[in-house]
């Protein structure tokens, strides 16, 4: 089962050019379900089975772009932000410690990351289990 089986809004997938793109851009080695999930999805949206209950990820291009011009670095040092909840919340991939790269969620309002910074799964491959399940059914 793939989340294109979920209720998931898929967009066509990333171009082979753009995941190389972004794993040039990304600090970080990029878990390959994360790239083999937006060869498959080129981002999309749909509800999420843990908070914040819904997620609309990136495309490759985006993250890229964000990557690259280290847009959120200044307040967000740590994380690749690989997309959003669409109501203040961004989804990233937590790379302050070595290993697995967690997803978690943060509030896009408060730069105390003690405070801001919530846990969603322990890895990309955890975390796709969740997306486009609703958590009411």
């Amino acid at each position: 089962m793939t989340v294109l089986d979920r209720d998931w809004q898929a967009v066509a997938g990333a171009t082979e050019t753009a995941i190389l793109e972004l794993r040039k851009a990304a600090p970080c080695d990029l878990p390959g379900s994360y790239l083999a999930l937006l060869r498959e999805t080129n981002g999309g949206e749909g509800p999420l089975a843990r908070q914040p209950l819904y997620v609309q990820l990136d495309s490759a291009e985006t993250v890229t772009l964000a990557a690259s011009s280290k847009r959120h670095e200044e307040y967000f040092s740590g994380f690749l932000m690989i997309g959003s909840n669409g109501g203040g919340e961004f989804i990233a991939l937590d790379m302050r410690k070595t290993g697995t790269l967690p997803i978690v969620a943060i509030d896009m309002t408060n730069i105390d990351l003690d405070e801001s910074v919530s846990h969603i799964a322990p890895d990309f491959d955890s975390f796709i289990e969740l997306i486009g399940i609703d958590k009411s059914s």
